[in-house]
């Protein structure tokens, strides 16, 4: 009696997290229905173009869903979809001191995002997400920008996924 009683509390709040669609260790809520996503290709519309990071966060997304969800990634039409553009790749100078020279520069990147669901109107957005680093202005962009680029670009895929299949934002 022990055996099935231990059973029961063990597969009972697995069919407790299933209820309103997948659930995932991640925190995504997917359709049950839903089995692919594409991400389109994100073109670099920017003033400043970075030759890599259309492809780089074009696969970072990627990635992330491929890893943190159960969905195939194809290459268009996908039960969900995500596509978007680059718009922003700039940098600015921010605390000036006394003599009217900036301490700091801000790098910052955006993305504008559409997310479609097929399933569920009602999850279907379009939105701007950006992150930015500063940067000591006795440095250029160039100097830079592979190392605070990365984090930038985790954070921003972290972002876009809670967005699309979390809705924590």
């Amino acid at each position: 009696m022990k055996k099935y009683i231990l059973t029961f509390a063990f597969i009972l709040p697995l069919f407790m997290l299933s209820g309103c669609g997948i659930y995932s260790f991640s925190g995504a809520s997917i359709p049950a229905e839903a089995k692919t996503l594409s991400v389109i290709y994100f073109p670099n519309k920017a003033p400043i173009v970075q030759p890599m990071l259309s492809k780089n966060i074009t696969e970072a997304l990627q990635d992330k869903f491929r890893s943190e969800t159960r969905l195939s990634i194809i290459q268009r039409n996908g039960d969900l979809a995500i596509e978007g553009e680059i718009t922003g790749y700039d940098t600015q100078p921010i605390a000036i001191q006394g003599n009217q020279i900036a301490a700091l520069n801000r790098f910052t990147l955006t993305v504008n995002v559409r997310f479609r669901n097929k399933f569920d109107e009602k999850s279907n957005f379009e939105s701007s997400f950006s992150r930015y680093r500063d940067y000591s202005s006795s440095k250029s962009l160039s100097a830079v920008e592979q190392d605070l680029l990365p984090g930038m670009l985790e954070e921003l895929v972290q972002d876009i996924f809670n967005k699309c299949v979390v809705n924590w934002n």
